[in-house]
């Protein structure tokens, strides 16, 4: 089955186009027949990118004014690429879905009553979840026989128990507001667990994983016989470890006194937290981990200091999901920082010897981009570098989902 996976922004569209079926989802031979995406749509300087493997990306610079334009020039650029001979050849479209609330921990075939909840938790995620849902609208358009699926960031952490997905606020904005941690990265938390088992040759219910996607934005999740138990973004995104701009755990009071002494407004506190907080706030430089290493590498003592915040976040979460979790099989690295520098990684795992958790600095200079075990014969933890691939996990998902198969966490 060829699908069309989109991940629609707010003058953007990614897309892949993938094959796949439920014996390449079993050899692990799913094909990616090409990707791209549209940028700055709205404006007559929008750039369509395109890469069919093994061949360069292509470009170009044209006007694309909306988004059925630019789903229209996509779909045009597969078929001048050769990856497609004909739009018919989509046989079903997978979004992705930032959140999906409290209605699904599952991905789904989008009908009538699925956009509307889609819409509902629009509230949740203002600048995605209606974006997502243009991407819907269009591809409905433009291919209305093909069958839709919704594939939520936010499902696979519907398993979290209330203990750890609680806040202590007054029980009733829970009841009222769904005030509760929500977590996001499901998908790529989801895959590179299900990579894990592959590797190792286990049942997701052999192993529990310690999981780190760790790039602009991070996030850590505690996975427990393949269900995820608890994890370190809560109702927004904010929440948890440092981030590229985000500033990550924070006491509320000192936002509230931060306000009360720079005048600032509900707005000027969001867009503080959101894009100037994190890696970017403590260096006062870049939100980019490479760019920081440089700068420590020069002396600069702020960027180090970011540095060090960066992955003393991540040993702590390290050490409170193994108490979570009880017994720990792996650790797996994964996303941007996770999987192209070895610095962090190390930083992050030094100390954690009686958590069973030893690098061997040799494998882990060497695992740049690939997948590849970077502990120690000593460690008793699996410790993994693992490239995460949410839009393969998207692919799979909707061809289950067409066909009526469940979702295996």
């Amino acid at each position: 089955m060829k699908i069309l996976v989109l991940n629609c922004g707010s003058s953007s569209i990614k897309f892949q186009l993938i094959e796949t079926d439920i014996d390449m989802i079993e050899a692990d031979s799913d094909r990616t027949l090409a990707r791209g995406s549209v940028e700055r749509i709205g404006t007559d300087e929008a750039t369509l990118n395109v890469t069919v493997p093994p061949h360069p990306t292509r470009s170009t610079t044209e006007e694309i004014l909306d988004y059925q334009a630019g789903l229209t020039r996509a779909v045009a650029a597969l078929k001048e690429s050769n990856a497609l001979a004909d739009i018919s050849q989509i046989q079903a479209v997978g979004h992705r879905v930032v959140h999906g609330g409290e209605y699904f921990a599952a991905s789904v075939i989008i009908d009538d009553k699925v956009e509307q909840d889609i819409r509902n938790c629009a509230e949740l995620a203002p600048l995605h979840n209606p974006h997502n849902l243009r991407g819907y609208y269009v591809t409905r358009k433009a291919m209305p026989q093909v069958p839709q699926v919704a594939v939520f960031d936010t499902a696979f952490h519907q398993s979290v128990p209330p203990r750890a997905h609680l806040y202590g606020l007054p029980y009733s904005y829970y009841r009222r507001y769904h005030i509760r941690r929500y977590g996001f990265h499901g998908t790529s938390h989801r895959y590179v667990a299900f990579r894990f088992h592959k590797i190792f040759g286990k049942a997701r219910e052999e192993a529990n994983l310690i999981t780190a996607h760790l790039g602009n934005g991070c996030s850590m999740t505690a996975i427990q016989k393949g269900q995820s138990i608890d994890t370190s973004m809560g109702f927004t995104p904010q929440e948890g470890l440092l981030m590229g701009t985000r500033c990550g755990d924070i006491d509320p009071a000192a936002l509230f006194y931060i306000m009360s002494k720079d005048e600032l407004t509900l707005h000027d506190m969001s867009t503080l937290l959101n894009k100037f907080s994190g890696l970017y706030g403590i260096s006062g430089e870049s939100n980019d981990m490479r760019d920081l290493m440089a700068a420590s590498a020069r002396g600069d003592e702020q960027a180090r200091l970011a540095i060090e915040v960066f992955c003393y976040r991540i040993k702590k979460y390290i050490g409170a999901y193994t108490a979570a979790l009880g017994h720990v099989d792996g650790l797996v690295f994964t996303a941007g920082i996770g999987e192209n520098s070895p610095p962090i990684r190390t930083l992050a795992c030094q100390g954690l010897e009686e958590l069973g958790i030893q690098i061997d600095e040799a494998r882990n200079a060497a695992t740049v981009g690939k997948e590849g075990e970077i502990s120690s014969d000593a460690s008793r933890l699996r410790v993994m570098v693992i490239p995460t691939n949410e839009e393969l996990l998207i692919a799979r998902d909707t061809f289950r989902a067409v066909r009526g198969l469940p979702n295996p966490h």
